[in-house]
């Protein structure tokens, strides 16, 4: 480099560090000032073009060594943190879908449904909402709900496994900013790229087909992709679609929560039931119906023990079946009419439906309890419980029980479409100008109907409960759950559906001039971005025809003595089976849900349900509408320090954000939008320095600040009641503000040769904005919700409590739930990778190891949901004489899912599970036609381990699932 370049080069540096850090200090004013004072946050904003290739480390999957070999010769020109996966040949990305492939990444964790399948990527600990997910550079949005059983997300975060991994051959993974980065992700920014017809020129057909196994049922699945792409000298096409119908059983335990008894006015706790007052009928244990029972001398502990004596609040085994489709297409154009100028235009359109159903058998604990509705249980009697230091229950018969069986339909179609046109033009050696365009468009419609059947109140049902081993509580009872003739009557039913809808629309320009000593980058981006979201229940008209107004099932289509020929027995024998241990119950009534559609006429009521304030899955209604004006400039050069080659990137980006957002909201019995609007700006400086210190050594250092925007069902105005117990309603706030995080990177590479490098990494985000939970106490009345639109059980359990306490229901206290803008949060993270072939041992054969370790604090205590305190990927691999192996193990510490209160305890928090994955995954080349054809084996969760989540104690289960394992086997062929 010429003394003349180099000083340019430096005092063009010294300029943007002044301008980056007095911009820097004039943001951390504006950040707060800017912020218009009738509402605040914004839509995700996407980056305007793919982080730099040079700013990533790349991994180019033409096998085991020649990714890894790629991947440490582009670390080792990186410039920026951050990882990449390319594919060479189309269709040749790992794993099922695009969540799969990113869990290969060093600090990425998934989000998994119950199917096992990974749906949502958490970075370095934070959740999927801190996560920028883009699609070919420019920001998208999918209007799923987060799974099969919804309630994933507010589409911030994007449903990876909508797409197959079969159309993609780059994935990037930027882990610091660079100016030239779209904002909105604290945790770092993901850019698919779907294939194009020039990655491979000439004409190429590829095939992939295999057949899927779940051991959960015994089921084979097909799924298969077709991608052709032809090339001339200077017009390309590419053609491509993926699809996959899989059969799907997953056995689980759920609670919904624990909680405990109430036993009189100043009980501490949650308080989620009532204990029996006076002995039901039937209750039997020598005790006489209608006399007063001391339920603290029953229960064989003290009063303080028994007030906050923890058992589930719906304690049940859930056996959930259905069909999963997804098919999925492209189109991908390229002309390149000269070498300075290139047109590209991509499409993708997908299609995914699931049709399930979800059938459980509950321990009725939530609102049981003394009441004259006709499901009012009466109230159950603890006889000689057990309780560890905790106060969790362990053991005991509870008298006087009741099960409810709670039987739902999921089918539920998701619709995406999006348009990508882009064009490149290099008029000269040292300018270069980027212009791309989007228009994205997602619909989604969930249709789950519900039919609840309860055992006959008082009719002498006993649970004996044992939770001994504290990890998957056991239920027996004394009658034959899987009878229809055990005396079953109506509890309730809803007609429920959600529709959501996402649109965004962005254009990006970006002009880099100069050469790879020395260039600046300027640029301009538009992004809008729009969520809605509509629930519509039919519930109470639905339920008034079926079973009378109060569901006593004396009259109506279905009246308690015909719901015998409604039922059926468990359509299963080995409920369980994976779990390998006792689960209690094993087998249980299912309806027909095809005759009870038949006979009430549910279709009209579906068809015809009116707009309601929440969704099934809990997730507030209303509209977001946010455009996002961006603005960068950027320096990136080369220069030296000590004699050693120093590569720097600076820069600053601008963000303004004018946000509107509509909340539906009650007034008398009408349903109008209350409409909130805010403008605030950002300010956002980045700088990444890699220093050559070595030939073999790279050291390098990140400072910059990023921001992402609240969940958007915060912000929404509007409050939402969808307790069943009718105790706690949640309210948006529209004036949260963003979270910003001021983030610092160090770290560096020692590279022993070939594919061989040890890296390591420190990293620290100060979060500012963190949201928390404040709680106060409201009566039911200044909700504003009339009483006739709450559903049945809401209903009887708020006229149970007025009964028991004395007063009108609309005096009775409810906790209302806010977020609001009160915590600081520190992220401290160390990232190890290192990669050794160990041919010395036995040629073809080596391993990549990874670890991430986590550390938070923050001002309030509460932390980052989601944050593993430790993670760490393993790979052992061989390849050689046409045979590929490799064998993946990803380990996940346990972690913080939702910080408190829960169902009324303060102290009380959801909690995953530690959980370890072993997955392996083989090919073989065939040595004829041409070497076209590879046989393919992968087999996903050898090991079988479940999915488990707990509720504040590791004996306390929230839910466990278990997916099991699957086999996937098949050709792939090159043509």
């Amino acid at each position: 480099m010429s003394v003349s370049r180099t000083h340019a080069f430096r005092l063009a540096l010294l300029a943007s560090a002044i301008g980056s850090m007095g911009a820097a200090s004039a943001a951390l004013a504006q950040d707060a000032a800017a912020t218009a004072p009738q509402a605040a946050d914004a839509a995700p904003q996407t980056a305007d073009v793919a982080p730099p290739q040079d700013e990533a480390a790349d991994i180019v999957v033409t096998g085991i060594r020649g990714s890894l070999q790629s991947a440490t010769n582009a670390k080792k020109n990186a410039v920026a943190f951050g990882d990449s996966i390319f594919a060479e040949d189309i269709g040749k990305l790992p794993a099922t879908n695009l969540a799969e492939t990113l869990n290969r990444m060093p600090g990425v964790r998934l989000n998994r449904d119950i199917t096992g399948e990974g749906t949502q990527v958490a970075i370095r600990g934070l959740g999927p909402s801190f996560s920028k997910v883009l699609l070919n550079g420019s920001q998208i949005a999918v209007a799923s709900d987060g799974g099969t059983t919804g309630g994933g997300g507010d589409n911030r975060q994007v449903d990876l496994d909508f797409f197959p991994s079969e159309l993609f051959t780059r994935l990037d993974l930027a882990k610091s900013a660079t100016a030239s980065t779209i904002e909105g992700g604290i945790a770092g920014t993901v850019n698919l790229r779907n294939a194009r017809p020039f990655d491979k020129p000439g004409t190429h057909v590829t095939v992939v087909a295999q057949g899927q196994y779940t051991d959960s049922n015994d089921r084979l699945s097909p799924r298969g992709a077709i991608v052709a792409s032809h090339t001339t000298d200077t017009f390309g096409i590419l053609l491509g679609v993926a699809g996959v119908k899989t059969k799907t059983r997953v056995d689980g335990f759920d609670t919904v929560g624990w909680t405990d008894g109430n036993l009189g006015a100043g009980d501490p706790g949650g308080n989620n039931f009532n204990w029996a007052s006076v002995v039901p009928r039937n209750t039997g244990h020598g005790l006489v119906a209608g006399q007063p029972v001391d339920v603290v001398a029953t229960s064989g502990l003290t009063r303080d023990q028994l007030s906050t004596a923890l058992i589930p609040r719906l304690a049940r085994n859930a056996l959930t079946e259905g069909d999963r489709s997804r098919i999925s297409a492209l189109a991908s154009v390229e002309w390149r009419p000269s070498d300075e100028l290139h047109f590209a235009i991509d499409g993708i359109w997908a299609k995914s439906t699931r049709d399930f159903t979800r059938v459980n058998m509950n321990w009725q604990v939530r609102n049981s309890g003394p009441g004259t509705s006709p499901q009012s249980t009466g109230g159950m009697i603890p006889i000689d419980l057990t309780v560890d230091e905790n106060n969790v229950v362990t053991s005991g018969t509870f008298a006087n029980s009741s099960f409810f069986l709670e039987a739902s339909r999921f089918k539920q179609t998701t619709h995406f479409w999006n348009i990508n046109p882009s064009v490149t033009w290099e008029p000269t050696d040292k300018l270069k100008v980027v212009a791309n365009f989007n228009m994205s468009k997602s619909r989604f419609f969930r249709e789950q109907p519900t039919w609840a059947f309860q055992t006959t109140p008082q009719s002498g049902v006993d649970v004996y409960y044992d939770n001994t081993d504290g990890y998957y509580p056991q239920i027996t009872t004394n009658i034959d759950l899987n009878s229809p003739d055990a005396g079953w009557q109506w509890y309730r039913q809803n007609v429920q559906n959600v529709r959501r809808r996402t649109e965004t629309q962005g254009a990006h320009l970006d002009l880099t001039y100069g050469d790879e000593f020395l260039n600046f980058k300027v640029g301009g981006a538009y992004d809008r971005a729009k969520r809605i979201v509509r629930a519509y229940d039919n519930s109470s008209a639905y339920q008034a025809t079926v079973c009378g107004a109060t569901c006593d099932g004396l009259t109506g289509s279905i009246t308690n003595a015909q719901i015998p020929q409604y039922l059926m027995p468990f359509p299963v024998n080995n409920f369980g089976h994976l779990a390998n241990r006792n689960v209690g119950y094993t087998a249980y009534v299912v309806p027909n849900f095809q005759q009870i559609i038949d006979a009430t006429n549910y279709e009209q009521f579906r068809d015809n349900a009116p707009e309601s304030r929440g969704a099934v899955t809990g997730t507030p209604t209303g509209d977001v509408d946010e455009k996002v004006w961006g603005a960068y400039f950027e320096v990136n050069g080369k220069t030296t320090f000590l004699g050693r080659d120093l590569d720097v990137n600076a820069g600053m980006r601008y963000a303004r954000t004018k946000q509107n957002v509509l909340g539906p909201s009650q007034v008398g019995e009408t349903i109008v939008d209350i409409e909130a609007n805010s403008t605030y700006e950002n300010f956002l400086p980045a700088l990444n320095v890699t220093w050559s210190a070595m030939d073999n050594l790279k050291l390098r250092f990140s400072a910059s600040r990023t921001m992402t925007r609240p969940e958007a069902s915060n912000i929404l105005p509007g409050i939402t009641f969808s307790d069943p117990s009718a105790l706690v309603a949640t309210a948006g706030n529209p004036d949260l503000k963003p979270f910003t995080s001021d983030n610092i990177d160090i770290g560096g590479e020692y590279y022993t040769g070939g594919i061989g490098y040890i890296g390591l990494t420190g990293f620290q985000k100060n979060i500012q904005g963190f949201t928390l939970i404040q709680q106060s106490q409201a009566t039911f009345g200044s909700l504003n919700i009339p009483f006739g639109t709450l559903q049945s059980t809401q209903q009887n359990a708020l006229n149970d409590r007025a009964a028991r306490e004395g007063v009108a229901v609309n005096d009775l206290e409810i906790t209302l739930n806010r977020p609001i803008n009160l915590q600081s949060l520190k992220i401290q993270g160390i990232e190890a990778t290192w990669v050794q072939p160990l041919d010395f041992l036995v040629k073809g054969l080596g391993f990549s190891a990874n670890g991430t370790y986590l550390k938070q604090s923050s001002s309030s205590g509460l932390v980052a949901t989601g944050v593993p305190k430790w993670s760490y990927n393993l790979q052992g691999f061989y390849e050689n004489h046409g045979l590929s192996v490799s064998l993946n193990y990803v380990w996940n510490d346990k972690s913080i899912g939702a910080n408190g209160p829960q169902n009324g305890i303060t102290e009380a928090f959801l909690g995953n599970d530690s959980r370890g994955q072993l997955d392996l995954s083989a090919g073989y080349q065939l040595p004829f036609f041409n070497k076209a054809l590879r046989l393919t084996v992968d087999v996903l969760n050898i090991t079988n381990e479940p999915i488990r989540t707990i509720f504040a104690y590791d004996n306390a289960p929230y839910s466990i699932f278990y997916p099991g394992r699957q086999v996937l086997a098949g050709v792939r062929a090159n043509f």
